[in-house]
Parts: C-alpha cells; sequence; structure tokens
C-alpha cells in the first residue's frame, strides 16, 4: 500500500487537474470572445453567456446529483464540457464567420458544466481531507486554468497562426485528462483525520463503488457514509483552525436552520459583512469584468507600432496577461497579504476602467507595452483583493459563522461579474461607435 506521503501527493495533484480542467473551458470562451462573436456582437454577450447558466447549475446540482455515483458525475462533466466544446468549433464556418446562436447554446453548455463541477470536486473532495481543497483551490488548480488556458489560446491562434476552430477541438484534450485523473490518479484509498490510510470499501458517498459494483450507502460515522435521505448529511473538510470548506446537501437544511431565528441571525451576520467585504469584492469584480469584457476590445493601437498583424490579436493578449496577473497574485497570499485595507485597491481599480475608458475615447497611453503593463496590474489588483477578502473572513470571522460568511461573500463577486456583463456590452458598443465617428474604425476590424 502506498505510503501517506505518496496518497497525499496524488489526492493534490488529482484535484490540481480537477480544478485546471473544470474551468479551462470558461476562460478559454472569454479569451476567444472576439473570435467567436465577431466584433460586431458586444463581448460581455459572452461573459453573460458562460457565467448565468453556471450559476444557475450551482443552485440546482445539490438537491439532484447526490443520487448519483461519482463516477457517473465525471462522466456526464466530460460529456457536456466535450459537448460545449465541441458546438462551439462547429459554428466556426470559416474565419470571422460562425453562428452566434450555435455558438452560445456551446458555451452555455460548458458552462452548466462548469457550475455542475464546482460543486461536485468540493463535495468530493470532504473524503480526500486539505489536500484536495489545496489542489482545487484558487492559488493553484483553478488559478492555474486562467494561466494556461488564456496563455495557450493567445499563443495559438497569435503566434503558431492556429484557426480558432483548431484551437478549440484541440481543447478537447481537456476533458479526457479530466477522465484520466479521476479513474487514474485519484486513489482509492484516502486518509483519515488521524493520518492513517483507509481503504474506501463503499461507495463514500459516490466516490467509488465496492468490488461487486454496487454502491454501499450504509450510515457509518467512522468513514463520513451516510443513508440517503437521512436527516442530516456532513460534507465539511476541517482544519486545526476550524472549517475549511463545505459542500451543501438539501438535507443539510434542517429545520432549525429554516427557522425564523435562524433567517435572522444570518441577516444579522450578513450585515456585518457588506461593507469590509461585499462591496469591494462587488465593486472590484465589477470593474476588472467590464475592462475585460467592454473597454479591452477597444484599447487598439496602430499595427505598426504593436508585435500584431492583425486586430484580433490584441484581445487574447490581454487576457492572457490578466489571467497571469491573476495567477501571480493569487498565489502571493503567503507573502504579500492586505489585512482590512481592501477599498485601497478596489479604488485603484476602479481608477483603471476610468483611465482605459478615457484612453478609449481620447488616446493618450502612447505606447502598447504600456497598455500591456497595466492589464497586468489590473489582474494583480483583482487577485489580490480576492484572496485578502477570503483569507481575513477565514481569521477574522467566528467558527460558528464563518461557512455562512464564505459562502455569502461568494455571492458579491458573482453579481459583480454579472453586472459587468450588462454594462461592459452597452460600453462597447458606446466606445467603438465614438472611435468610428472619430476616425478610428479598428474595432470593428478581424
Amino acid at each position: 500500500m502506498a505510503s501517506s506521503s505518496a496518497l497525499s501527493s496524488r489526492i493534490y495533484a488529482a484535484f490540481w487537474i480537477f480544478g485546471l480542467t473544470n474551468n479551462v473551458f470558461w476562460v478559454i470562451i472569454l479569451s476567444a470572445a472576439l473570435d467567436l462573436v465577431g466584433p460586431a456582437v458586444p463581448k460581455a454577450t459572452v461573459l453573460l453567456v458562460s457565467v448565468t447558466p453556471a450559476l444557475a447549475s450551482k443552485v440546482i446540482t445539490p438537491y439532484v446529483m447526490q443520487k448519483f455515483p461519482y463516477g457517473i458525475r465525471i462522466i456526464l462533466l466530460v460529456i457536456l464540457n466535450s459537448a460545449g466544446t465541441f458546438t462551439v468549433a462547429s459554428a466556426m464556418i470559416r474565419p470571422g464567420i460562425t453562428r452566434i446562436s450555435t455558438t452560445l447554446a456551446g458555451i452555455a453548455l460548458g458552462s452548466i458544466a462548469g457550475g455542475i463541477g464546482e460543486v461536485n470536486f468540493l463535495s468530493m473532495g470532504h473524503h480526500y481531507g486539505s489536500w484536495s481543497l489545496s489542489g482545487w483551490s484558487s492559488e493553484s488548480g483553478t488559478g492555474g486554468a486562467g494561466l494556461v488556458g488564456a496563455s495557450a489560446y493567445a499563443l495559438v491562434t497569435s503566434t503558431l497562426g492556429w484557426s480558432v476552430r483548431t484551437a478549440l477541438l484541440t481543447s478537447l484534450i481537456f476533458p479526457a485528462v479530466m477522465l484520466l485523473s479521476y479513474f487514474v490518479l485519484l486513489p482509492t484509498v484516502v486518509l483519515s483525520s488521524d493520518g492513517q490510510i483507509k481503504t474506501v470499501s463503499g461507495d463514500y458517498q459516490g466516490v467509488h463503488a465496492d468490488d461487486d459494483g454496487e454502491a454501499d450507502y450504509d450510515s457509518d460515522s467512522s468513514t463520513g457514509r451516510h443513508t440517503p435521505g437521512s436527516s442530516t448529511v456532513l460534507l465539511q473538510s476541517t482544519t486545526s483552525e476550524g472549517p475549511a470548506f463545505s459542500a451543501y446537501a438539501p438535507s443539510t437544511f434542517n429545520s432549525r436552520s429554516l427557522s425564523w431565528v435562524g433567517f435572522r441571525n444570518n441577516l444579522v451576520t450578513t450585515k456585518k459583512l457588506v461593507v469590509p467585504y461585499m462591496i469591494p469584492l462587488f465593486m472590484v469584480y465589477f470593474a476588472e469584468y467590464t475592462i475585460n469584457q467592454g473597454v479591452a476590445p477597444t484599447l487598439l493601437f496602430p499595427l505598426e507600432e504593436s508585435p500584431f498583424t492583425e486586430y484580433r490579436a490584441f484581445y487574447p493578449m490581454y487576457a492572457a496577461l490578466y489571467q497571469t496577473g491573476v495567477f501571480i497574485s493569487r498565489s502571493s497570499l503567503p507573502f504579500i497579504r492586505l489585512r482590512r485595507t481592501l477599498y485601497l485597491p478596489t479604488l485603484i481599480q476602479v481608477a483603471i476602467l476610468s483611465l482605459l475608458t478615457l484612453h478609449a475615447m481620447y488616446p493618450f497611453i502612447p505606447s502598447v507595452y504600456i497598455m500591456f503593463v497595466i492589464i497586468t496590474i489590473e489582474g494583480l489588483i483583482g487577485g489580490l483583493v480576492y484572496v485578502s477578502a477570503f483569507a481575513d473572513i477565514r481569521e477574522e470571522v467566528p467558527i460558528e459563522e464563518r461557512e455562512f460568511s464564505l459562502g455569502v461573500v461568494a455571492l458579491a463577486d458573482s453579481v459583480g461579474i454579472l453586472c459587468a456583463g450588462v454594462a461592459g456590452a452597452a460600453l462597447e458598443t458606446a466606445l467603438c461607435g465614438w472611435q468610428i465617428r472619430h476616425g478610428r474604425d479598428w474595432c470593428h476590424r478581424t
């Protein structure tokens, strides 16, 4: 039997891959937005279609997926993700010409897969302890998706000259890697809370099946398994500092949590979170996604003053630089940490939005290379505010309120992205129209 350190490494690696492969579709789609819908359609349309179905699936999934073993769920995720990617690729009639409705349908399929996957892998991580959370987390697997997806797309389409269709079809390797990670890399044994190796003899909430192929759902408090329909389902991983994360299931909502007292307490807790955490997270995400999907398509320079040979290359390069900044700052928590000062970087991010909007109207930034630096700083600020906010909550909020607080605060960035999608669509249209009226028609070129 493998050593505990070897098991920990395999668990970490498997969940790192899960984080990467579950989120890379979303990153690639946003990076390819200009190529997918063309210059005439606001790129924020892609943002809205890629975010809204994911949010809906996160709400529905816990009430449906608990009845299926994880192996079945992984296969479903791979099918949905592959179908979404293939649908988007098939919508490319020829370079610059796409079937918009088919493209958006494919994006929606991939978005649903991403939402289901997030709930699924967080639930699965309960059985594998803190190494699974470390591998999955934004600083590692999911953060790596941003860096890998955006950089790879910019490289193969702008430098290597691949077609968008070829790039998308090549990305079908990611669902296949997810499948291999689950069925080959992820151990069939886990580490118990005391660090001992424990064989997964039953379904273990669907992680694996018994040797005879039948799932074991008998309640067993020593392993954390449960009987479907029981009054409580524990899906929480804990550390010495308290709960690390939780994934909810319908049966966790007992009568007490649905009582008026519980609801009132949650409202009180929410009020305490609004000013220090939720407002800055909302503002940061609103500002950066409005930049990325609403302003960035109009931040163009003469080709002879840039490293590009076509105008479409600016957009994926901006996406890659933004994701690079996010990855660096989200990985820097052990070294750089904002404490109770989220509003200063938030205001800087809003100032960057204002600066770039003004530049799109009255160009004053002299070089595209300066623009590259600004976009990277935008990513650095966004990632830093994100990790600092949640690190503060883990340290400052009482343990009994921490799980609820993490979930509620996470809604702030999602709402910020949705609002940015609406604002970005209007802003890009207005800025591009302004530029055309003032003799710069680059935003309608590819």
